[in-house]
């Protein structure tokens, strides 16, 4: 719970002593990837960086920033939760609440391709650059990948994750990389469009040594799997009617060995019936059982 001191101090930091943030993320304590289960469980809260915001029939849903905190510090209170992706303003603002010490720390890099815009496929890297991920000492950054074959702006995106891959290989920084196949500028649910995404996703740079995939719990995730021997992470999507056939998606899923956990945004911090706690508490033991 975000007290109104904390709030007004997380304000006065930004006016009057906005050089805090270097040194809070420079104090920050870390942690690893993985631990000994060899699974995580992150977060997401990247999406109103590209304007984002609905959830379900709302849409302003994200709009409240203050309300998203909220969620975010219940997700990250739970010992299940390793982290959070998010773009850069809402992990200054965890961080000065106290939210990510010890926790996983994914910036988002390439918002630019704001939802609904003419240009939503040519998605340039106007979030985190490889240089901020570094100096900051985040665990990693993520990027969205949208392939569509009728839309030349998909091939900047590719370049530009390319490149953002060979960054991050070359500073040994986790590159995540969320393939999607696209058609008309909507996602296609095509499963072998999506293999076809994963393999194109899979050979990007010259290092794979640090690239994971954020994908998607399709029906066939173990089909979609054999395009690749990169670990994975499975994200949320859209929050659909039914929750159970999401967690019983996410159960399923982890089963195939090179799934690693869970990125799982709205779905959680957003849930129908208002729960957050017992989302994220559910989710948690799925990637954690043992907690």
């Amino acid at each position: 719970m975000i007290t109104d001191q904390q709030l007004a101090k997380l304000l006065s930091v930004r006016v009057q002593a906005p050089q805090t943030i270097a040194s809070r993320w420079e104090a920050r304590s870390r942690r690893p990837l993985v631990g000994d289960d060899n699974t995580m469980f992150l977060v997401a809260a990247d999406h109103p960086a590209r304007g984002a915001l609905a959830v379900g029939s709302d849409p302003m849903a994200m709009a409240n920033r203050v309300d998203l905190l909220q969620r975010l510090t219940t997700a990250l209170t739970h010992p299940g939760v390793d982290g959070v992706l998010a773009s850069a303003e809402i992990l200054d603002d965890l961080l000065l609440l106290g939210y990510l010490e010890n926790k996983l720390a994914i910036g988002t890099m390439n918002r630019g391709g704001l939802a609904g815009s003419v240009w939503e496929l040519d998605d340039p890297m106007t979030g985190y650059t490889v240089a901020g991920v570094k100096r900051f000492g985040l665990d990693g950054a993520k990027m969205l990948l949208r392939i569509d074959d009728t839309d030349a702006g998909s091939l900047r995106t590719i370049e530009v994750c390319a490149e953002a891959v060979e960054e991050l290989g070359a500073n040994q920084l986790m590159a995540m990389v969320e393939p999607l196949p696209y058609e008309n500028g909507g996602l296609d649910p095509d499963d072998e469009k999506q293999i076809r995404a994963v393999a194109i996703a899979s050979g990007l740079g010259s290092t794979s040594a640090y690239t994971w995939l954020k994908l998607p719990a399709t029906g066939d995730v173990e089909r979609m799997m054999s395009a690749t021997t990169l670990p994975a992470l499975l994200l949320g999507g859209v929050p659909g009617p039914d929750p159970e056939t999401a967690f019983d998606g996410w159960q399923r899923s982890l089963a195939v060995p090179h799934v690693h956990g869970l990125v799982i945004g709205r779905s959680l911090l957003y849930p129908a019936d208002g729960n957050v706690a017992a989302a994220i508490d559910r989710a948690a033991r799925i990637v954690h059982p043992a907690i």
